[in-house]
């Protein structure tokens, strides 16, 4: 079953997406994360839609704006495609390989749940960028809260899955990192989730025997393919990710998880640094990129411009005479 969220006559709306487009209002229902919250996981969500098939249909999604499917509460991105590390550790500051401590657990970092954007929306330059980027992941979203997992504990918490565009400004990236704390606002101005959520049960009949979902992934920009892998390339398993975030803490409803970009181009910077130069360049207003996961759908947003930075002044150094 796919979920939309969309706004129609100014409203906010979540519907069931039929197969030709045709959305299904659900009665009484203006969000998604609430709707998990209160639906206890894929089947209470299920049941939920099944609802809506048997009410009058809504607009086309041709008619209406789409919105991020789910406001999550957080949002975690993960960075589990070898190809990935090693070609943006290429391009940042020339150094090969993989560290040995990458593949110790699935690292992640949280990115900003309040500067989402959905399939269509036009995304801003970040303030000071000249080197914007775009990543296709994969996210998976948590239907039911748990802690402290294990990795067949988490399969029944992930209620489904997103295309998942992970916008990064890789020359404000760049120069934050080498404080040692990161990344902050070279990603903190946008996230495209999108079109849809589609529920886990639709995509289980590709999983492989190693427990990885084995979608095709594409990325075009401006209409020309420029990236395609297997999210089963991946180095960790959605449940197994699910797992380790919950490790100590819990996950909770509505929570997202990327996969952390693909590899052979997910994004610029790996080519990037495959090649030695900025080719393709990087993104400029009026770009559009589209990412297709097999099963899922098509994610499309155009840059637009974006403002000027606010200036601030630099750190005060401190003088080691200073008591």
């Amino acid at each position: 079953m796919r979920f939309a969220a969309y706004e129609h006559r100014h409203r906010p709306r979540v519907a069931v997406v039929e197969d030709d487009g045709t959305l299904c209002p659900l009665p009484g229902v203006t969000s998604l994360t609430a709707l998990l919250a209160e639906t206890g996981g894929l089947p209470g969500l299920l049941a939920a839609g099944r609802t809506a098939l048997d009410v009058p249909p809504g607009p086309h999604v041709t008619d209406v704006r789409l919105l991020p499917p789910l406001r999550p509460p957080s949002v975690r991105d993960f960075v589990t495609f070898e190809e990935h590390v090693e070609g943006v550790r290429r391009s940042v500051d020339g150094t090969s390989g993989v560290p040995e401590q990458w593949y110790a657990a699935p690292t992640f970092y949280f990115t900003n749940p309040h500067a989402l954007y959905g399939h269509g929306d036009g995304i801003p330059v970040p303030p000071g960028s000249a080197a914007l980027d775009f990543e296709l992941e994969v996210g998976a979203v948590i239907g039911r809260e748990g802690a402290d997992l294990t990795p067949g504990q988490a399969r029944d918490r992930i209620v489904g899955y997103t295309v998942f565009n992970d916008w990064s400004a890789r020359d404000l990236q760049s120069a934050e990192m080498k404080v040692g704390l990161g990344p902050c606002k070279g990603k903190d101005t946008a996230t495209t989730l999108g079109p849809y959520l589609v529920t886990a049960d639709e995509l289980e009949p590709h999983r492989d025997a190693d427990g990885f979902l084995r979608l095709a992934l594409t990325a075009e920009v401006n209409g020309t393919k420029v990236g395609e892998d297997l999210l089963s390339n991946m180095s960790w398993t959605f449940e197994e990710m699910t797992a380790y975030a919950s490790r100590g803490t819990r996950v909770v409803p509505g929570d997202v998880l990327g996969s952390g970009t693909c590899g052979n181009g997910g994004c610029l910077a790996e080519l990037w640094g495959r090649r030695g130069a900025q080719d393709p360049p990087p993104l400029k207003p009026g770009d559009t990129v589209s990412l297709t996961v097999e099963g899922i759908g098509t994610l499309t947003n155009t840059v637009v411009p974006g403002v000027a930075p606010v200036p601030l002044p630099a750190g005060r150094r401190r003088t080691r005479n200073r008591p």
